[in-house]
């Protein structure tokens, strides 16, 4: 499970400046059009989740650095943090139609990459692109259904889009297993990619036919390649380090990176702010941090998505790694946890409006209840662990995390200007994946700092087994964290 379980809002979508091309009346092929959406949607839900499950088979293939198994996952949810914003702005000046098409068929290209990789800094490379190529393809997704269905039926179209995104969630990670363990004319773990192929074909072929096409489009801003570019290098300069530094016993030069990203990031700020006073589109309207509640929210955002992926990306190393389960076994053993997101999600959709805030108080503290559980089982059942040892523990961690998903946007931007949600909320998504990339780096890296060196091409499995505990020690104290700050945040959601 990771950070995209949930439907992210579309940056271009939510802006206040964005073109608004709401149809009068629904489009006449609108059913049709909205599996397209869909279709795109699934290959970045299916492309976050795989490589979690997959990591290990890819790494006894290809070879490389444990770093290099982090990076898999990193790389791409950093390239899809780097681009997300100019990718909703493309959407605004050439028309939400063809950039979601030429995302959709980047993406394609970039999954035959990945499958046909020699060696992981390829197959990292190809992953770069594909969370490029998804920056691009998903912001487009949301106008694209409003036009189709217009202000009226629009309702209809979300009330199946967001079961049947559960739903892929869910069979995601047991599809990549099915897939790794069935070694399909020899494909392996590569299979997990070349599935994108009919996927992205749908979407292309589709998409084309039945989505409306651009009537008004806004170009006048500009775009922001500086910058993307300074944001890019900044972000990367934080998550570098933090995956690189343990295998390198942390030289001076990854500290100093670490150290250089945050006046490269201040350059960033300082480029936004003379951007608007200067009348053109920024990425960032930076008034939205000078909330409190916001800004209290960017916090929670980053802690609370960095803490569900990378420790997503632990366990799964865990089973395998350590304990020896085969893909399929692993994706099965953590199938609780994404029902029971499916299950919180659901309910929390029914009851955000009367809980407001408190709701993520009750989803953070059924996390911690689980993670507890967890650590039991970690302690009394040892490296005699078996997968169904699993199933109550990430069933309540599983449904404290989809509570949190529904809601937590609309609270956060509750306490700003109605001018500013646009921004603030596109924003967030950029956030949402640099902190998965950090819970990534963070995570991983305390996971192979503790489980040692392999002998023989094997892990210990009690020294698999504390790095497991120590990984969920650091989440229980994330989450905690994550308590404390959601006292920070407005204690309704906003009215749509």
């Amino acid at each position: 499970m990771t950070a995209t379980l949930d439907t992210p809002v579309s940056p271009s979508e939510i802006r206040p400046d964005a073109p608004q091309e709401t149809a009068a009346t629904p489009h006449p092929r609108r059913w049709l059009g909205l599996s397209a959406v869909l279709a795109a949607t699934l290959l970045n839900l299916l492309d976050s989740t795989v490589v979690n499950v997959a990591a290990p088979a890819i790494r006894a293939d290809l070879g490389g650095s444990y770093s290099a198994l982090q990076w898999m996952a990193a790389g791409y949810t950093l390239a899809l943090a780097v681009a997300l914003l100019t990718g909703g702005r493309l959407g605004d000046m050439f028309g939400r139609k063809p950039v979601l098409l030429a995302g959709a068929a980047g993406f394609v290209a970039t999954s035959v990459a990945c499958a046909f990789a020699w060696s992981p800094e390829s197959l990292i490379a190809a992953r770069v692109a594909q969370g490029l190529c998804a920056a691009v393809m998903i912001p487009q997704g949301f106008g694209l259904i409003r036009d189709l269905f217009g202000a009226k039926d629009v309702g209809k179209a979300f009330a199946l889009f967001g079961p049947v995104i559960g739903l892929a969630t869910i069979l995601g990670p047991v599809v990549a297993g099915l897939l790794v363990d069935a070694d399909l004319l020899g494909t392996g773990w590569r299979a997990i990619f070349l599935i994108n192929v009919p996927v992205g074909a749908y979407a292309l072929v589709v998409g084309a036919r039945v989505l409306p096409s651009p009537a008004a489009t806004e170009r006048s801003g500009g775009l922001d390649v500086t910058g993307m570019l300074l944001g890019g290098l900044g972000m990367s300069m934080l998550v570098y380090p933090l995956v690189q530094g343990r295998e390198l016993g942390w030289p001076t030069w990854s500290l100093a990176l670490l150290a250089g990203s945050a006046p490269v990031l201040a350059a960033f700020a300082l480029h936004q702010l003379r951007r608007a006073r200067r009348g053109r589109t920024p990425l960032v309207r930076l008034s939205v941090f000078a909330n409190r509640s916001y800004s209290s929210g960017v916090l929670f955002v980053v802690v609370f998505f960095g803490l569900i992926t990378g420790f997503s990306l632990a366990v799964g190393l865990f089973l395998q790694l350590g304990l020896g389960y085969t893909p399929l076994a692993a994706s099965l053993a953590m199938a609780s946890w994404a029902i029971g997101a499916f299950a919180g999600s659901a309910f929390s959709s029914m009851a955000m409006n009367g809980l407001g805030r408190k709701i993520l108080h009750l989803g953070l503290g059924m996390m911690l209840a689980g993670l507890a559980a967890l650590y039991a089982v970690f302690e009394t059942a040892g490296t005699g662990l078996g997968g169904w040892h699993l199933v109550a523990p990430l069933l309540l961690f599983g449904a404290g995390m989809g509570m949190i998903f529904v809601p937590l946007f609309d609270i956060i931007v509750a306490g700003i200007a109605d001018h500013e949600v646009g921004s603030g909320a596109a924003a967030l998504e950029s956030i949402q994946q640099l902190g998965a990339s950090l819970g990534i780096a963070i995570l991983g890296t305390v996971f192979f700092g503790a489980i040692g060196a392999p002998v023989a091409g094997r892990f210990d499995p009690s020294a698999a087994l504390e790095a497991a505990e120590r990984v969920t020690e650091l989440t229980l104290a994330l989450t905690a964290v994550a308590f404390a700050v959601a006292f920070l945040l407005p204690r309704r959601s906003r009215a749509h």
